[in-house]
């Protein structure tokens, strides 16, 4: 088994999350259209995010939805054509995902390491377990 170090997972996704959030927040996504006003949160679930929640997941979606349709034409990426559409539209995804997370204030890194950690010795997850009658397929 590969050794998980959670202190290493927890700085790198840290990073990630300083990085996207702070793009965002400097190209105004992060502020009120016609005030200017900070729209970041902090204190979730406590304190009532000011931005829509249902809205910045329904982004997420939006991201992995276009990886999907990438995948299906295997097409590649129309901004990155390098690249092909799948792993820009997954980068999307996970570059709203650290922004939201940055903008509400949540320890999405924290929450990675620990549930790498976890998932590692998860009987479930072991390929034996996953050929049973009633394993995970997918």
């Amino acid at each position: 088994m590969t050794y998980l170090c959670p202190t290493t997972i927890k700085t790198a996704g840290e990073t990630l999350q300083w990085i996207c959030h702070g793009q965002a927040k400097k190209n105004g996504w992060w502020s009120d259209m016609t005030s200017g006003a900070d729209l970041t949160s902090k204190g979730y679930p406590l304190i009532a995010p000011t931005k829509n929640v249902g809205e910045l997941l329904c982004l997420v979606h939006s991201e992995i939805s276009e990886a999907m349709e990438g995948h299906r034409k295997l097409l590649k990426d129309d901004k990155l054509p390098n690249r092909s559409m799948l792993e820009v539209e997954l980068a999307d995804a996970v570059i709203r995902i650290f922004d939201m997370s940055g903008g509400l204030g949540l320890d999405v890194a924290g929450a990675i390491a620990e549930k790498l950690i976890f998932n590692s010795t998860r009987i479930d997850h072991t390929l034996e377990s996953r050929r049973a009658v009633d394993g995970k397929k997918f």
